[in-house]
């Protein structure tokens, strides 16, 4: 199994900056991509971001574009993601996920590991 830890939430202003924290633990060797998702009161789970372990720019949500950048450290085995010029609407709880296929995909169902979560509450 896989298990993953978020970090890193926590409540800002608008156009300020968190950045979130993800490890992967455990049988981490079967995993190739890494997905960041959020879910805000009332609506659905919807992807944010993913990198591939193995290289390779990461793929963002046109609603994140220029704004949150992810980034990974495969000797950690922990990925991150930055975001900046946060606005409420960002408000949600974040989720670290992980695929045990290649491919930046964008939908819940394609990844196999989730994390717990951690919120973020963007103040207006």
């Amino acid at each position: 199994q896989v298990q993953l830890v978020e970090s890193g939430g926590g409540l800002v202003q608008a156009g300020g900056s968190l950045r979130l924290s993800c490890a992967a633990s455990g049988r981490t060797f079967i995993i190739y991509t890494m997905g960041w998702f959020r879910q805000a009161p009332g609506k659905e789970r919807e992807f944010v971001a993913a990198i591939s372990w193995s290289g390779g720019s990461p793929y963002y949500a046109d609603s994140v574009l220029g704004r949150f950048t992810m980034s990974r450290d495969n000797a950690k085995n922990t990925v991150y993601l930055q975001m900046n010029s946060l606005k409420p609407e960002d408000t949600a709880v974040y989720y670290c996920a992980a695929r045990r296929d290649y491919g930046l995909a964008g939908t819940v169902d394609a990844y196999h590991y989730w994390g717990q979560g951690t919120q973020v509450t963007v103040s207006s």
